[in-house]
């Protein structure tokens, strides 16, 4: 279809089209994500907005809570009379327009010891208070819920909110608190003192929240009775769960379980208990009184303004895509011929042909543009391969430079493995296993004479080709200073003033240096820094060796070291190696540790010294799979056996 029509058709078509589909993408884009923050936004505004609400009916009702509360402390272990009951419950009343009545009812017997019944009562009136008396066999108030809750929970409670007769059939709810006597140490329960509220208050605040057109808010006891809501039947007559039941509406009914759990939210409903539309529900727990406050947010209402300008943003897209079309195929034409002349002049760039000359075109729109952004790339393509000429040559080089350092380093280890096969003193192995980058790993073992046996192991630090010579420096300075005294701590400190002269690279090494004598099994041994070895007594006794840490060869002048010493009997052996052991890292990024080097060794140590280098290798390579090698791992065993 397109093969036969001209580049014009074929811009302006592809352009067009891809303008539409990027407009398409991007207005989908804009439309769900405005529509996310919006949502959001909403969100935080509904439950804020719930919060704040039951934030203002718990500021009504907690300066409430406090005038029972602190007749219930006067009341506690002290002794008031009839009198003094009556004006205090005549004072509350008066004095606070919040309360609609107050009482306080005593245990049978506990005020008087004649009157099995005392609960006096005062609340409000048309004529300003009035006086009731409860002590009635009719009314019995000791089955009633505000007495019999506070005494059974021995806290205050708000009562589940009632229809009261007597005030003109209005919606109350009574807090009741528990007061007691002591009596031996032991607090007894002695009656409740009550305050009874109006929640014609509730229903007016709850009603003046303004959301929209179709939401409101409700609120509902701890039972999930509705307390208010805007159908009036509703009050006092509905359940919030029996009426999710009954309609069948899962997600109203998770809402409502969430509400009485006392938790504070936001949800969503396709249809609530009188609409079928889409909801969003915030909802805040009141703790003091143990309701819920919940708050409809209709969906299409609130999302109607998301509408509208997504439905803008398409019609202006059109309009623009139209606009667009009209431009390009104005230009199209132009650019036709400056276009092939690229071409051409590209296809001689990717035959490598960077000195083919760019085009110049005068004009200084795209096509210009274009010609200048093709002659930077020429450039810069030039450079390119150049400097990746030159850095292929610098990696060539170092590769070059860590292969010569793992020469010199693997060439300064003892080659014959194991060692010494002709001697029946003693037991020795050792190994080094590399990592991928040159470092300064060492181990060697030599006699000094017939009796003396030399074994050291040490660890350069850095790496690469210095690391490999500075160890194999260290390696040559030990064998030709311990041919001369057998003294480790000696050894050490000439070594390390040699190590310490024109130490301009400031590097170092640490070095575990023993002298045994095979005859008697005495070891004479100092440490520069290196980690401590293990022995093992007749394979049971397993420890770390206790010695003195001394300093890192190459650091300092004049360090001190010590020779210390320790008889090995037979069978014990002593495990000599470096921190690319105890380094080592997992996936989980733990290190194997000296703890877990000790705990993997005794399952080991009664091991011929070949097995037990290869087992701990082993065990440190299991402990790291999928871990890159980071560290040189070097391990040498010693078995005494005479």
């Amino acid at each position: 279809m397109f093969r036969n029509k001209g580049i014009a058709f074929k811009l302006t078509f592809f352009i067009i089209a891809s303008c539409a589909i990027i407009f398409t993408l991007l207005s989908s884009y804009n439309y769900s994500n405005s529509r996310k923050i919006i949502i959001n936004g909403i969100e935080k505004n509904a439950v804020n907005l719930a919060v704040g609400t039951a934030n203002k009916i718990e500021s009504f009702i907690m300066p409430i809570q406090k005038i029972p509360e602190t007749i219930a402390l006067i009341l506690d272990d002290s002794d008031i009379d009839h009198s003094d009951i009556t004006n205090l419950l005549k004072i509350i009343v008066a004095n606070n327009s919040n309360v609609f009545g107050a009482a306080i009812a005593f245990e049978p017997y506990c005020f008087n010891s004649n009157s099995y019944y005392f609960a006096p009562y005062f609340c409000r009136s048309k004529y300003g208070t009035s006086f009731s008396d409860l002590n009635s066999t009719n009314y019995n108030y000791f089955s009633w819920d505000w007495y019999t809750l506070p005494k059974k929970l021995n806290k205050p409670v708000w009562s589940e909110p009632y229809f009261d007769d007597g005030a003109g059939n209005i919606i109350m709810s009574t807090y009741s608190v528990p007061f007691y006597s002591t009596i031996d140490g032991k607090k007894i329960f002695k009656g409740v003192v009550t305050a009874d509220v109006s929640l014609e208050w509730l229903q007016a605040l709850v009603s003046k929240i303004d959301i929209s057109k179709s939401g409101y808010a409700f609120t509902i006891s701890k039972t999930g009775k509705f307390i208010t809501h805007p159908t009036l039947s509703f009050i006092m007559n509905s359940n919030v769960f029996d009426v999710s039941i009954v309609q069948n509406n899962d997600q109203m009914l998770e809402i409502a379980k969430n509400m009485m759990a006392g938790k504070t939210g936001f949800g969503q409903c396709d249809r609530i208990i009188d609409s079928d539309q889409k909801y969003w529900v915030s909802y805040s727990w009141m703790p003091s009184c143990k309701w819920s406050l919940g708050i409809f947010f209709p969906q299409i209402e609130l999302m109607e303004v998301v509408k509208k300008l997504h439905h803008t943003v398409l019609i202006l897209g059109a309009l623009g895509i139209l606009f667009i079309s009209l431009i390009i195929a104005v230009i199209a034409n132009s650019i036709t011929n400056p276009l092939r002349q690229l071409a051409i002049t590209t296809k001689n760039i990717a035959k490598g042909n960077f000195d083919v000359e760019i085009p110049v075109f005068k004009s200084k729109d795209e096509v210009g543009k274009l010609a200048h952004a093709f002659a930077y790339m020429k450039t810069s393509l030039k450079k390119y391969i150049k400097d990746l000429t030159e850095t292929t040559a610098a990696k060539e080089r170092m590769q070059s430079e860590l292969s010569i350092g793992r020469d010199i380093q693997m060439g300064m280890v003892p080659k014959l493995i194991p060692p010494f096969t002709d001697q029946n003193e003693f037991d020795l192995y050792a190994t080094l296993k590399p990592a991928k980058e040159v470092g300064g790993d060492l181990f060697d073992f030599f006699f000094i004479d017939n009796d003396n046996l030399c074994f050291l192991i040490g660890d350069v630090s850095g790496k690469g080709v210095p690391a490999a010579l500075f160890m194999a420096v260290t390696k040559t300075l030990i064998k030709g200073i311990a041919m001369q005294t057998n003294d480790p701590a000696e050894i050490l400190r000439r070594v390390n003033d040699e190590a310490v002269q024109n130490n301009e690279a400031c590097m170092f090494v640490t070095v575990f240096l023993a002298v045994l004598n095979i005859k008697t099994g005495e070891i004479k041994f100092a440490n520069a820094g290196h980690n401590p070895p293990l022995i093992a007594k007749n394979n049971n006794d397993i420890s770390f060796l206790q010695l003195d840490n001394g300093c890192a060869l190459g650091v300092v002048e004049n360090p001190d070291f010590i020779t210390e010493r320790l008889v090995l009997r037979h069978g014990d052996l002593i495990l000599l190696y470096t921190d690319g052991v105890t380094e080592a890292f997992n996936k989980n990024g733990e290190e194997f540790s000296e703890d877990r080097l000790e705990n993997e060794f005794v399952s080991i140590a009664n091991l011929p010294a070949e097995q037990i280098v290869s087992e701990v290798i082993g065990k440190v390579s299991l402990f790291s799979s999928g871990i890159p090698q980071s560290d040189d791992i070097t391990v040498l065993a010693l078995r005494y056996k005479l």
